[in-house]
């Protein structure tokens, strides 16, 4: 299966959980040393409730790592693709998930 692009680092297999497709947007809008994000599966869950996106960065993986973005019910796995250390993700990912206001 060929994945379609949106803006060139965003990778869409899947559909996107609502609100992580905007944080994502904000993601890769401030943080260029991220190469690209590919979303995974969507997958129901009871510990995800409410619309606020909680994301967490699980394992290292060959050329980046693997995070769990959980929103309405509902979780999916993010494959990102960076250099950047665990730490500098997880703050990344925290700063794109507050809202704008």
């Amino acid at each position: 299966m060929k994945l379609r692009k949106h803006d060139g680092r965003l990778k869409i297999e899947h559909s996107i959980l609502d609100g992580v497709k905007a944080m994502l947007a904000r993601l890769l809008a401030a943080n260029p040393e991220i190469r690209s994000v590919i979303p995974g599966v969507i997958k129901r869950v009871r510990d995800a409730k409410g619309g606020e996106v909680k994301v967490r960065v699980t394992v290292p993986t060959q050329n980046g790592w693997k995070a769990i973005a959980l929103s309405n019910g509902a979780r999916q796995e993010l494959f990102i693709s960076t250099q950047l250390t665990k730490e500098a993700l997880e703050k990344a990912l925290e700063e794109a998930a507050e809202p704008r206001g």
